[in-house]
Order: structure tokens, then C-alpha cells, then sequence
């Protein structure tokens, strides 16, 4: 297991602030309290036996789940990718009001943006299995994992692929490795 920071659950408090009061205007999320996002979001951390250098995260929007890794796997340069302007915007306060130096946010759709190999890959609630593989290809070798935060479907997703399905009653956290 992965140790949790001290300020972790002060900074998610910042994050709370900062998220309801964009919420407010822009409807980022229809969640009135995050609580349970956060522990869903960072619950991986419990099965996760290595630590990547350089990590995407795909269709990033409110932040969900990168915001809650990057401030506890500090030492893992992560890119965001997303592609509505609004959400961008959001993640880059977020990113300058928590001080968050191991992010980079870019305003765009994985698929039209320059490749290089990340040894790391997480997305949720954005696509199918296969789609999510099939934009980022370019992006990962042989020694690249994935973790994406699926629901009930997982099971219809994921035939023919090399994966362990990791259940916390209402989440399924798939994990693939040596997709090459």
C-alpha cells in the first residue's frame, strides 16, 4: 500500500471549496458531497504494488480521480487531458490554488496530442475499454499499466485482454498490464 500524505485530506478540503464554488456556475458534477468520490478515487492505492514516473489521465474533468493520485503520488508526473475548455480552466486552479507542480493540464482530446510512452494510464467514467486502448495508442508499450474506474459493464468490455477486475461493492477497478 501506498502511504497517504499528511496534508492529503487538507488539500481535498481546498479541493471541496474550489469544486463547489465552480460547481456553482459551471455544473461540473452533480455530487453534493465528494467524500465518497475521494476514497473511490484513491481506494487503488490498496492493490497498486509500483510507483510510475509519468501517469495520463484521460477525460479528466472535474478531477476525478487524477487530482486525489497526483497529490498522493507526488514524485509521478501527470498529464490531463481534457477537452472542454471550462474543465481545463478548473484544473489548472485547482492545480495552481494546491500547488500541485506534478501536473500538467492540456486543453484536448488525447488522441490529437503529441505521443510519448507513460508507464501509467487511469481514466473514469469516459468510454468503453477498447476506445479508451484504442485513442491512446501511442501512448503505452509493454510496460504500461491502466487503471479505469468502470461500473457494472466492466465484464462486456474487457474479453480478450489481459486483466484483474478489483470490486468494492458499487466500483470495478480494472487493472491491465502487458497489452503489447
Amino acid at each position: 500500500m501506498i502511504d497517504i500524505p499528511d496534508n492529503f485530506y487538507e488539500k481535498c478540503d481546498k479541493f471541496k471549496e474550489i469544486l463547489y464554488k465552480f460547481n456553482t456556475i459551471h455544473s461540473f458534477t452533480t455530487y453534493k458531497n465528494i467524500d465518497d468520490v475521494i476514497e473511490d478515487s484513491i481506494k487503488p492505492l490498496e492493490f497498486l504494488n509500483f510507483y510510475p514516473k509519468n501517469a495520463i489521465d484521460i477525460g479528466s474533468g472535474a478531477g476525478f480521480p487524477a487530482i486525489f493520485l497526483a497529490l498522493i503520488l507526488k514524485d509521478c508526473k501527470w498529464s490531463l487531458y481534457e477537452p472542454h475548455t471550462k474543465k481545463s480552466s478548473f484544473l489548472n486552479y485547482v492545480k495552481v490554488a494546491l500547488n500541485l507542480e506534478n501536473i500538467i493540464v492540456y486543453n484536448a482530446k488525447i488522441e490529437s496530442c503529441k505521443k510519448f510512452i507513460a508507464d501509467f494510464i487511469t481514466s473514469r467514467a469516459v468510454m468503453k475499454t477498447k476506445d479508451l486502448l484504442q485513442i491512446c495508442n501511442g501512448f503505452y508499450d509493454e510496460n504500461t499499466k491502466f487503471l479505469f474506474y468502470k461500473g457494472s459493464s466492466v465484464e462486456d468490455e474487457i474479453q480478450d485482454l489481459n486483466t484483474k477486475i478489483f470490486n468494492d461493492g458499487v466500483r470495478n477497478y480494472l487493472f491491465m498490464e502487458k497489452l503489447c
